[in-house]
């Protein structure tokens, strides 16, 4: 056989993903409302607010950021704790065409930096000398074609 493999073009690009590195960029944990927090019966109301940001570092190597905000809040409404991380990861990310790209970097690249995010936010809660916080998986292809259907609407708004 030919070094070329029968039906294999070599002008395609090949796809290729590598996940290069996972750092904590950022953390923070906040509770303002110790030390009377503890003294009361733990009811929290839980908020998440969940973001993400990508960049381009160099050919086909890409920053994702994927930012976590934790309020808990008691009956009363007060704010016991705030913990916010920023996960990222840095991706090379090459031979996939513009929808392909959009959808790793918004979607895929999130869903492996959120265990990790997971994680931090229950360690900096612990620390804090609050219950664990076992945040529930996160459906980031839902979340990513959200987001491209609002943007969508916004666009035939504009024109």
């Amino acid at each position: 056989m030919s070094e070329q493999e029968e039906g294999q073009d070599l002008t395609t690009p090949q796809t290729q993903f590598a996940l290069q590195r996972i750092y904590l960029k950022d953390a923070s944990f906040e509770s303002p409302g110790s030390p009377e927090s503890f003294r009361v019966e733990w009811k929290p109301k839980i908020n998440l607010e969940l973001n993400t940001r990508h960049a381009s570092l160099a050919d086909d190597l890409f920053e994702v950021v994927l930012s976590l905000t934790i309020t808990a809040r008691n009956e009363q409404d007060v704010t016991m704790y705030l913990a916010e991380v920023q996960q990222s990861g840095i991706f090379l990310i090459s031979g996939l065409d513009e929808a392909a790209m959009a959808h790793t970097v918004g979607s895929f690249c999130p869903s492996v930096l959120f265990p990790y995010a997971r994680e931090a936010i229950d360690a900096l809660v612990v620390k804090g000398s609050f219950p664990p916080l076992m945040l529930s998986p996160v459906n980031f292809d839902a979340i990513f074609e959200q987001s491209q259907l609002a943007r969508a609407k916004e666009e035939n708004k504009i024109q």
